[in-house]
Parts: C-alpha cells; structure tokens; sequence
C-alpha cells in the first residue's frame, strides 16, 4: 500500500530547492522548477475538455520492444528464417490472427483493434529514441544521435501524451490526473526521454509508484513518506505553520519557482490527506481469484492498480512492464524485457507472452464485465518491433535466435474508449519489415489517444505568449471508432 510520506518544508529563496519538496521527485530532479517557459496559458480554460468517449486511458508500454511479427502480425507464408515456428490461432474476431501463445487475448479479440502499420523509425533504430518517438509523437532529433544513450531527458523536450492528457481534462481532485507504475524505466542517470510533462511544466508530470518483483502487491510513491512518527494530525498543522510563513514571503510567492512549489505543496497535501489515496493501490480489496486472474506478478497487479485507478478517476494511467534482469537476462541476452536479442522464441514462449497474456486479457475482460471499458481506452505500444530476419549477431547470429532492434515497423493495439473491436488497420509487407499500407506513426496513434479524451486543440504558449502547437504531425485514426 502506499504509505510512509514525507511533508514538504519551506526552503527560503536564498537556499537551493530540495528536489525532494516535489510530488514528482524524479521528474524534479531532472527538469528542476522551471522549464522552458511553455504554458497551456492564456486561454487554457476555453479548451474543449474531456468530452471524447474515453474518460481514462490506460497505457501499457512493454519495455524492450516487442516482437510484431511473433505476436499479433505473424507472417505464416514468410520464410522460416522470418516467420519462425509460433503459428497463427483464429480469435474470437473473423479474420483476426494472434500468436498460438495467446490463447487468453484470443477471446478477447472482439474488442481489439491492431494497428500494424506503423512507421516508428527514429535515427538511432535503439531504445532512446523509440521511447521519446512512441511516448510523445515526435521523433527524435540529431542530440539522440551526438549523445547516445547520455541524452538524459530535457525540460524543452516535446510533452509526454500522458502529461498533455493530464493537463486537459478533469480529475477527481485528490489523485494527480497522471500516474506511472510500477517503476520508472531505466535506471539513472540513463533514464528514458519521453515521459515527462517537459516543456508543459513539472506539475503535469505524472505520479511515479514503484513496486518490486518480490512483493507485487505492495505499491508505494518514494517520493512521498512521512517520517519520524509524524501522524496526520501533525501533519496538518505543519502545513498550516507552513502557509502562515508562506503569508509572510510574498516577494518570495511572487516568483516562478515559488508558485510552482505551492502546487506541489498542495497537490502533495491532498494526497496525504485522502483515503483515497491508498485505497486506490491496496488490493486486499480484490478477492484472490481476480488476483489470480490478473496473474500475482508485478506487472499483473499493476494492471489491476490500474482498473482501480480508472475507478477512482484517474484521467491517464501507464503500466511500464517492469524487466527482470536477474531472471531473464542472460537468457535473453537482454535487459530483462522484451529486447529479446536472444533465445526469443525461448524467452516470449515461456516467459513474457503468457505473463502479458494473462494481465492483459484479463483487464479486457475485467473492464467489459463491469460496464467500464467503453470509457476507457486501453492501448499497448513499445517502443519498436524486432526484426522480422531471425539473428543477431550480440546472440552469435541465426543461431543464437534472437532478434535485434527494429523501429522501421511496429504494430500496437487499441480497445475500449470508442474504439471498434474487432479490426485490424493497415499491414506491413509480406516479411513484417515495413508498413505496406495505411502508412501511420506514432504520431497518429498519440492523435488517435487525444481524440479518445476529448481533446482537439493542443495549442499551447511560450515564455512570450506566442502559441504552438504540441503536436502538428498525424492525424487522428477516427476510422477506428
């Protein structure tokens, strides 16, 4: 459960900001409090707001990059040394194909929408770059390429469309409109551009809950803990000395930084005061068999954090599959995900697709059965597909069956939020190499997301005023609602 928080102190302007003042304390550190200076304002309380069929969206990334064409494009007339040997199995959708190896998703197929025709390439073709290019819809530019995997994420970065969801519509008042679980990917100081607010301001970046692989039910925000016995009580009354003094600094409340911190202050408060706080991530609620159901790992309970998350009004959720280095490693020759530069046949068949086969099929099925998936959008992306020719030489070539980096081609899956199931948009060509028809980007996908929420205009301002637009290529896929 979520717990152990820390309050907030006031730091006068002659000190330097503790980075641990922030609900975000990772975002924080790396942004600082400011930013370029873009704002949602003037004008922000005239934007169209939430009025789109989905009323949250959830995003389960599957970090690595996850094989396309073994999954949910397989190519059975390809070649051997391209299609490998899963086969196809007819699902719950006329026409629809999944992996052999998705026997749970292949019932629920009736609500998915496979988009696999999109064009993800990015200048690198490495994991950096497809994160930024898949969680913002930009493609990366040339510091990708100078800096490699040192290119540290930036505050003039372009947005995190969960951050932009997040700064769009309406919450629920106690929890942030955005939260990542149940980890932030990758460890420092290598951590992966693309999933901060950036450029909007650190206040739209979303919460980060953190659970490990040894206790997956237990789900905790380190940057919030209460420390030295403080109770609630006490709490409140230290925020109340804390305001009396802010009262006092009004030069000091009339910078940025200091507006910025207050947001924080009370945005942590909220948290801290709420029981619905860790209601939300205490899943003693759920009865042992949904438990079961979800399947009791890390990431299978992170997708049910997720449905009650969307119960308690959380506009944007994001379920970042969490690796397992001292488990799949060196099998895999991997980082512990689905970067399955090896042994991938070995690795998908008996380790990661029944894991997500179960989380993902069962919160499907959980969010029809209780009437809530047409308001809620769910989608999986990574940040590239594999590619299709089988051999890598980091796993000793044909032989080492692995699959190395490809961004060139990936294939994501949509359901709930208005989206028609039961359909596939655009194909790639007969290797699973390169889009082949209805050509799209993750751009479109990230449009496809923003028209679900109800959101159409993405005009956001400058330190100047002069406004832009967050997001000026794709368009969104409305043939798929």
């Amino acid at each position: 459960m979520l717990g152990n928080f820390r309050p907030f102190r006031f730091v006068p302007r002659s000190l330097p900001m503790d980075r641990r003042q922030f609900l975000v304390a990772s975002a924080s550190g790396l942004a600082g409090l400011t930013s370029t200076g873009a704002s949602l304002l003037p004008g922000a309380e005239s934007i169209s707001r939430g009025n789109g069929p989905a009323k949250s969206t959830i995003l389960f990334f599957l970090c690595g990059g996850a094989s396309h064409i073994d999954t949910w494009d397989m190519k059975p007339k390809a070649p051997l040394e391209y299609r490998g040997p899963f086969q196809p199995i007819e699902t719950t959708a006329p026409g629809i194909q999944l992996c052999e190896h998705l026997p749970l998703l292949a019932k629920q197929a009736h609500h998915l929408a496979i988009v696999r025709s999109i064009d993800g390439t990015v200048n690198t073709n490495d994991h950096h770059g497809g994160y930024y290019h898949n969680l913002t819809g930009h493609a990366p530019d040339q510091s990708f390429v100078t800096l490699g995997n040192n290119r540290t994420p930036l505050p003039g970065d372009w947005p995190f469309l969960g951050s932009v969801v997040a700064s769009r519509v309406p919450g629920n008042g106690d929890l942030p409109n955005a939260i990542t679980l149940p980890y932030k990917p990758s460890r420092a100081p290598y951590t992966r551009p693309g999933q901060f607010a950036a450029r909007i301001g650190v206040e739209h970046d979303p919460l980060y809950v953190h659970a490990e692989h040894e206790t997956p039910q237990q789900f905790q925000a380190p940057s919030l803990v209460l420390e030295g016995g403080i109770s609630a009580d006490r709490l409140t009354d230290r925020y109340s000395l804390l305001r009396e003094i802010d009262v006092a600094k009004r030069q000091f409340e009339q910078s940025p930084s200091a507006s910025l911190l207050a947001k924080h202050q009370d945005r942590a408060i909220s948290l801290l005061m709420s029981s619905q706080t860790t209601s939300a991530f205490d899943l003693s609620h759920e009865s042992p068999e949904t438990r079961a159901r979800y399947g009791e790992t890390v990431n299978g309970m992170s997708l049910l954090v997720a449905r009650r998350l969307v119960e308690a009004g959380v506009p944007f959720i994001t379920v970042f599959w969490k690796t397992d280095l001292n488990r799949l490693g060196k099998k895999c020759r991997s980082g512990g995900g689905w970067d399955t530069h090896g042994n991938n046949f070995g690795c998908l068949k008996e380790d990661l697709l029944p894991e997500f086969d179960r989380g993902f099929s069962a919160l499907i099925e959980d969010l029809a059965q209780r009437g809530m998936l047409d308001e809620t959008l769910l989608m999986v992306t990574s940040e590239m597909g594999r590619k299709p020719r089988i051999g890598d030489p980091r796993s000793g070539g044909e032989s080492g069956a692995g699959r190395d980096h490809w961004t060139y081609c990936l294939s994501d899956l949509l359901a709930g939020g208005g989206i028609q199931g039961g359909q596939a948009y655009g194909q790639s060509d007969k290797y699973g190499e390169h889009p082949a028809e209805q050509k799209v980007t993750p751009a479109h996908i990230a449009k496809t997301v923003y028209h679900a929420m109800g959101i159409h205009d993405l005009t956001a301002y400058d330190s100047l005023g002069r406004p832009y637009n967050l997001l000026d290529e794709g368009e969104a896929l409305t043939s798929l609602f």
